[in-house]
């Protein structure tokens, strides 16, 4: 299987929606999935994933499959922490970052939330929801996940080429749960922009896969197109 990770486009929040530049990268990663083909399609039950997922939809003339688990206002409850002026992620706390790099909360690994830091937070839940989640979302396309091994036993051996269209903050859990890493360790060394396309392939060998990301977070719909290529609108970069 090869599995296409999709931010959603440039965003309005309130409300929920794209922008007329979020648009026209919905339109330039559809032009690029096309070209790949894809065999089935899901997207947040977001309006802006699902506007995101709409054009690629169009062209290869394929309906999307909703999945509420990877709206990002679930994630947002469960992973934000209390910020010197408002909610904020875990991942965008300048105190919080530098705590995820301390010794002591790397040792704890998967259990990072036992950090007595975090012990007024459940993060336990908000993980542990997104795991059940996902594993029950990777069996019903042919992998049963080994959870923290980081691989998958292959349940129906077919090439297919899935794509999913969501968040960055729920994309950040959904990918650590995906290859387990845990959750500090890929939050505040990886991103993705605004309809970045992550690409990761789950090759059968011996019965197994273990997902290897071929591309993360490419923006090269974007440079085709002549769009701003810069990270969630920061176009001097």
């Amino acid at each position: 299987m090869l599995f296409f990770y999709v931010r959603h486009g440039d965003p309005i929040y309130t409300p929920d929606s794209l922008t007329p530049l979020g648009k026209r990268q919905a339109e330039a990663v559809a032009k690029r999935l096309a070209m790949y083909g894809v065999d089935r399609i899901y997207a947040s039950t977001s309006t802006r994933a699902i506007m995101t997922a709409q054009p690629t939809c169009e062209l290869l003339g394929k309906d999307m499959t909703l999945l509420d688990f990877c709206n990002e206002s679930r994630a947002w409850e469960e992973l934000t922490i209390d910020g010197e002026h408002q909610k904020t992620w875990l991942f965008s706390d300048a105190p919080t970052k530098l705590l995820f790099t301390e010794d002591s909360v790397r040792r704890l690994g998967f259990n990072w939330y036992e950090h007595p830091a975090f012990e007024k937070y459940n993060y336990k839940k908000g993980m542990e929801r997104v795991y059940n989640e996902l594993d029950k979302y990777m069996l019903e396309l042919g992998y049963e996940h080994e959870r923290y091994t980081g691989r998958y036993k292959v349940i129906k051996p077919e090439y297919e080429r899935v794509a999913l269209f969501a968040h960055q903050g729920f994309g950040a859990l959904f990918m650590s749960c995906l290859m387990d890493i845990p959750y500090p360790e890929y939050c505040i060394h990886f991103d993705m922009c605004h309809t970045g396309m992550t690409a990761i392939e789950f090759k059968e060998e011996k019965g197994y896969a273990i997902p290897k990301v071929l591309t993360l977070s490419s923006d090269a719909h974007l440079y085709k197109e002549g769009l701003h290529t810069g990270y969630n609108r920061a176009w001097k970069f």
